[in-house]
């Protein structure tokens, strides 16, 4: 080992501490006061009742755990959205469960929350896997009631998605263990079956002090809309259970009599370890974001015994190609390759550049796994699409689109890694949000933008000093130096994992070493739904 390599070992896993610690704040959701409030109602928090819904002898992955950080301060903020969502197995069976925090805002839906919970259902969706809905929930935030109401991908996005999964025969249960009022109310009803907890679940369009204002009934809350009254009177509800643990072992008795689903037959056979030792890659992704490194070698800690078939190996060197298995798993993996390479005619390469060679052999690449029905899995580090006259005379921009169609076009699942950069339209390319992948995530070496802080605030400074030189402002080297500063620190909290994990523009930030577990979840996620359509790229410029 070489000093490089344990100084980037030393700082990925200060970034890996820090992950840890941020994730250990979020679990927190409200407070420890709104914990222990909860408690005090006989009511377990969101985490619990997902903790002890899911089977314990299983692995599970949490879908944005970040959203919402750094977001709503002005509203005494919104950890994780002010909702849980995970991804396990009851009873065997893979499911997405979606659980309200009611310990932020009382489970109060902020614009981020019905984003969260449109992504869980877009998950159930494309991979056709049960959901399950534990609401406690007072509602939409008033406060910010014009971002979550009317439009197409608000609250109400939410209701439509339960129809149609029901037509889709995506089973759908919901559990309601607190409040569930107004439009919410439709969640549960909406779903295959509802239960509701006896003396702390309620259900109602309008509560008591609402029904009294509009037509002046006198009527408490229990009366009117509690367990006895839905189960025994009004019929919404099909179950009534004595407390959180009962509902959600009901459950779990429902979950197991399910019978199996139609699989897309994505080729699985018994998973091996890598050969190399997988926690090397915390010495070989480099602390600096200017330094080159052999994507090869974070590939064979990735992959199942370490093998990896390169397809095209001598042509395209900017972009790996090649077959391998994750988990048992078969994939085609697509990787931006980090080191400066050198081509057949002598010629370099930047690393991390996408060229028209890289392009056009991805394009190919990607045609060849959707033939043969493989998963294809996208390991990001790029800085964009080659520039400059050699790259346009040769139709940089021609090769460009080809790759960019047959992601778009792809019908088998893409999941996608963000290992270092993802840059202007390089992240477009190796399929970034934008280009559905099933799953994506980032490490927290990942950074998400048009392009580097340091180029950016270059040419935000240009820009700045410019308008003020044009008002007649002089600026001074050592002002000049503060307001370039100034703006690389605003572009470079923009650029983190983070930033991206709050606005939901990535699914996780996650522990390099958990890759393994996500792809595979997430084929097997993906599993439930077979291909109902060709491949087909459509017109393309050849």
């Amino acid at each position: 080992m070489d000093i490089n390599f344990n100084k980037n070992e030393d700082h990925n896993k200060l970034l890996l501490s820090a992950l840890k610690h941020k994730l250990a704040k979020v679990k927190l959701g409200g407070g420890k006061s709104r914990l222990e409030k909860q408690h005090a109602q006989g009511k377990l928090s969101a985490r619990e009742r997902i903790a002890y819904l899911l089977d314990q002898d299983r692995e599970s992955i949490e879908i944005g755990a970040f959203v919402g950080d750094g977001m709503y301060e002005a509203h005494g903020g919104c950890p994780s959205g002010g909702v849980v969502v995970k991804i396990g197995y009851v009873q065997g069976k893979q499911c997405i469960v979606v659980a309200n925090d009611a310990t932020v805002k009382a489970g109060a839906w902020f614009p981020i929350t019905a984003k969260k919970n449109l992504r869980a259902q877009e998950i159930a969706i494309e991979n056709r896997l049960p959901i399950i809905y534990l609401v406690d929930s007072a509602g939409v935030y008033l406060p910010m009631q014009d971002e979550i109401f009317p439009d197409k991908e608000h609250f109400g996005r939410i209701f439509r998605n339960n129809a149609v999964m029901s037509s889709m025969g995506i089973t759908q249960i919901s559990a309601v263990m607190g409040s569930c009022v107004a439009g919410g109310a439709y969640l549960p009803i909406m779903s295959d079956e509802a239960l509701i907890v006896d003396k702390t679940g309620s259900i109602f369009l309008a509560g008591s002090y609402l029904v009294k204002a509009a037509i002046g009934e006198v009527i408490d809350n229990e009366t009117l809309g509690g367990a006895t009254t839905h189960c025994e009177i009004s019929g919404v509800t099909d179950y009534k259970a004595k407390d959180d643990k009962d509902a959600l072992d009901t459950i779990k008795n429902i979950m197991g009599k399910i019978g199996d689903y139609d699989k897309a037959g994505y080729n699985r056979i018994p998973a091996v370890k890598p050969k190399e030792k997988e926690d090397d890659i915390y010495g070989i992704i480099p602390k600096s974001r200017a330094e080159q490194y052999d994507m090869l070698e974070i590939i064979n800690r990735l992959v199942d015994n370490s093998d990896f078939e390169q397809y095209k190996e001598g042509y395209g060197k900017t972009i790996l190609t090649g077959y391998a298995r994750i988990d048992g798993w078969a994939v085609g993996i697509v990787a931006n390759q980090r080191k400066v390479v050198k081509t057949k005619n002598g010629e370099m390469q930047f690393g991390g550049v996408i060229y028209s060679d890289s392009a056009d052999k991805a394009t190919r690449f990607i045609a060849n796994c959707n033939q043969k029905k493989i998963p294809l899995v996208f390991l990001q580090d790029v800085t964009g699409f080659m520039v400059g006259s050699k790259s346009e005379h040769g139709g940089i921009i021609k090769d460009g689109a080809k790759m960019v169609n047959a992601v778009s076009n792809s019908v088998v699942p893409k999941f996608t890694i963000i290992i270092g950069n993802s840059y202007g339209a390089g992240n477009y390319a190796m399929c970034g949000k934008a280009y559905d992948p099933r799953l994506i995530v980032a490490w927290p070496s990942a950074e998400l933008a048009v392009m580097s802080g340091n180029s950016a605030a270059k040419v935000l400074l240009q820009i700045e000093t410019a308008s003020l030189k044009k008002k007649g402002e002089k600026i001074t080297e050592a002002q000049e130096s503060e307001l370039f500063n100034k703006i690389k620190e605003r572009y470079d909290n923009q650029i983190s994992p983070y930033y991206a994990a709050s606005r939901l523009w990535t699914d996780a930030v996650i522990d390099p070493l958990d890759t393994r577990k996500w792809i595979s979840m997430g084929i097997e996620a993906a599993n439930h739904a077979p291909i109902e359509k060709p491949f087909n790229m459509g017109v393309v410029q050849v």
